[in-house]
């Protein structure tokens, strides 16, 4: 039965070409097609919360990105359950917020958020770094062909993971550069396209006010990417040894929340003392994707598009819980002394990389007076061949996104480690 919800301009293709004829639908081509790429596989040695390869059972991104995924179908699946405005033949499709799912984390970085503010760092002179807009880059110009002009996705699943819809120009000023929730301003097209051609309102100016304004598919996959950050991270957490009862008591203590029974913090501490974290975890997961509803909206591409027509509403009590773990974590684990340790080697191994890639490919000096030949030839190839200082530096910007933790680790011990290495050690 044909899904009425979306039409031929939510399945076009940038190419404008049509599918071929194939059983599956646009967007399980689309699904599938992020599934079998090497920037998907990398997540599985990409830092979550801690760094890959620690232990064998925390969480990954790319462990990561399929508990988002299931939780995103889950919620599709709640949300035509409901039977209020949704219908067996007139609903928000679960293979377009699992490819948004799946996709969300691709163009992170190696080392995590620590990573992602490290290259923005170094790309300050040459347009920024995000990890949202690498994942832009990605599926449109990078990946999925060896010619590499990206995946050509539908207008649908592109809008799905985009996140944010302002440009770097667009929130700069003189005193300082955007930190992160930006595009790259050669993306402006795919943003275009992604919009219909229709210019942004006076009420949507960039920043928060515009990156607010989300399909209902994007907004499905930020609600499942908050729910499995604000739970399943935790549970990373206490496993670690970072999240104790007597470090929650204080933290609670210090910030005026309440751990008495019944209230999240009670029950969490409740779930570490029976060492049942992780049913608490999922029964919570439930709760977060049973606490959706949809509501009907009017904008300036509702008209266009179903996919605008509709604004996801969370309860405002699970809302509420949900930042308040976050906010547990972050100054909990990700603040403490370990965890920032790490962040500062990570930080360390990126620049090294950076300082020697920059100057043997994109500055023209050579290092020492000798050519290296330090990168894989087809990256180098690309490199040399771009016609600015600009686009040269965006590649090995690429090189370094694409890295895995191990594979960062490994490369900068090959070049500044003495004893690490050998002639047969394989670069890429």
């Amino acid at each position: 039965m044909p899904n009425r919800f979306y039409g031929a301009f939510d399945t076009e293709r940038f190419s404008g070409k049509a599918d071929a004829a194939d059983f599956r639908t646009p967007f399980q081509i689309d699904r599938d097609r992020v599934l079998h790429t090497p920037a998907f596989r990398r997540l599985q040695n990409k830092t979550q919360v801690f760094w890959s390869g620690e232990y064998d059972f925390y969480r990954t991104r790319l462990t990561h990105s399929l508990e988002v995924a299931q939780i995103g179908r889950s919620i599709c699946h709640w949300l035509i359950s409901r039977g209020e405005s949704l219908s067996e033949d007139f609903f928000i499709d679960p293979d377009l917020v699992e490819a948004a799912c799946l996709s969300h984390d691709l163009g992170h970085p190696p080392f995590g958020h620590a990573g992602e503010r490290t290259l923005n760092h170094l790309m300050a002179p040459y347009g920024g770094f995000e990890g949202n807009a690498q994942t832009l880059r990605l599926l449109t110009e990078r990946i999925f062909s060896a010619k590499r002009t990206g995946m050509d996705p539908s207008r649908a699943f592109l809008d799905a993971v985009l996140k944010y819809k302002s440009l770097w120009s667009e929130l700069k000023n003189a005193d300082k550069l955007p930190e992160h929730h930006f595009l790259y301003d050669f993306q402006h097209a795919w943003l275009d396209w992604a919009m219909g051609g229709n210019d942004f309102p006076a009420e949507l100016p960039p920043g928060k006010e515009r990156d607010s304004f989300k399909s209902i598919e994007c907004q499905v996959m930020d609600w499942a990417d908050d729910t499995a950050y604000s739970l399943n991270d935790l549970a990373d957490s206490v496993r670690a040894g970072f999240l104790r009862i007597e470090r929650i008591e204080a933290w609670a203590e210090k910030n005026g929340a309440e751990v008495s029974d019944g209230t999240p913090l009670g029950e969490l501490i409740a779930s570490i003392r029976k060492r049942k974290v992780d049913p608490f975890v999922g029964s919570r997961i439930g709760k977060y994707i049973r606490a959706t509803t949809l509501t009907t909206d009017t904008n300036f591409l509702s008209g266009a598009s179903n996919r605008y027509r509709f604004r996801l509403l969370v309860d405002p009590a699970l809302k509420a819980e949900s930042k308040l773990f976050k906010k547990l974590a972050f100054e909990v684990v990700f603040l403490s002394p370990q965890l920032k340790q790490l962040e500062h080697k990570g930080n360390h191994l990126l620049h090294g990389l950076w300082d020697v890639l920059v100057k043997r490919y994109v500055t023209g000096k050579d290092i020492d007076g000798q050519t290296f030949q330090l990168l894989p030839e087809d990256a180098a190839s690309e490199i040399e061949q771009a016609d600015t200082e600009e686009k040269k530096a965006r590649l090995v910007c690429d090189f370094l996104a694409g890295m895995s933790d191990g594979y960062a680790a490994r490369m900068y011990k090959r070049l500044f480690t003495p004893d690490f290495g050998s002639i047969g050690d394989l670069i890429g």
